[in-house]
């Protein structure tokens, strides 16, 4: 391994009270009304506000979001996770239209797609999933298209019909390290995440993924995530700060500074990351279009 870029953080504060670095400014505008009515108009779920995302006002602003289909109920129970877990409800066949219908709409050059976990699923919500990225695609011929999936717990017929819509970006997301998969993702498994993200290369589709710092994990524990994803053919990494949606989650271990963000984004590209998103407030969608 190379010598690791350990930033020293002079300005660690209570993990109680979150820095400054991470104080965002209240959704506000035109724009940001704009989306928020054609997300209620069209009864569409965003990750944006299940997940509470700090950058929803800046992006919704800017006239993007993260449409999150196949409901907003996840069959896992993550303990990093705002979205809601229990037995989802029937999915709703005419949902690809709707989605792609905002997007037409919304004028989006970047389209980004996510969903819930529906392990109940035989196909895992494949066929939904197909269908959206067919619907988007036939609607808005000129978007770019990023799906980021779910762990299909190895059903590899299903993440085949998943991707072969012919998005433009497959991400699957690691979360953490592997030392705190039972903690923060105990229905993941670490090795199985690597094995899909090889997968959708091998497919020959771009791939990306994302994990959380702050959790109590090393500097080189995430340099062994690079490596081993480098090893598996993933193409882009966005590297963000843990943030307690609830008192009922996990407690942030640690208030990353921006310093030891930057360390790691050096770190990525030196790897062979074509792209490296990391900051603070980074989250899998913050500013998807930039790495295409």
């Amino acid at each position: 391994m190379q010598e690791l870029p350990i930033v020293q953080n002079n300005e660690k504060e209570p993990r109680t009270r979150k820095p400054s670095w991470l104080r965002v400014k209240l959704p506000i505008g035109p724009e940001f009304k704009k989306v928020r009515s054609l997300v209620d108009q069209y009864n569409l779920n965003t990750i944006c506000q299940s997940g509470n995302c700090p950058n929803m006002g800046e992006c919704w602003g800017a006239g993007t979001a993260t449409f999150m289909i196949l409901g907003n109920t996840c069959t896992r129970s993550c303990s990093f996770c705002a979205v809601k877990t229990g037995r989802p409800p029937e999915y709703d066949e005419d949902e690809p239209r709707r989605v792609a219908e905002a997007i037409r709409l919304m004028e989006v050059k970047h389209a980004v797609i996510t969903s819930v976990n529906r392990d109940e699923l035989k196909d895992r919500g494949a066929e939904i999933w197909y269908q959206t990225v067919m619907a988007v695609k036939a609607q808005s011929p000129n978007t770019t298209i990023e799906t980021l999936i779910p762990d299909v717990k190895a059903n590899w017929e299903a993440l085949e019909r998943m991707i072969e819509g012919g998005q433009d970006v497959v991400s699957h997301n690691m979360e953490t390290v592997e030392a705190l998969y039972r903690k923060v993702r105990p229905q993941g498994k670490y090795k199985r995440s690597l094995e899909q993200i090889r997968r959708i290369k091998d497919y020959g589709h771009r791939t990306k993924t994302g994990i959380m710092v702050g959790l109590g994990e090393t500097v080189e524990q995430v340099e062994q995530v690079m490596d081993d994803l480098i090893d598996h053919g993933c193409d882009v990494i966005t590297i963000g700060q843990y943030l307690q949606p609830t008192k009922m989650h996990l407690a942030v271990d640690e208030f990353i500074h921006p310093d030891q963000f930057a360390a790691y984004k050096e770190m990525g590209l030196k790897k062979g990351f074509n792209f490296v998103e990391s900051g603070p407030l980074v989250r899998s969608s913050y500013h998807a279009e930039r790495h295409l």
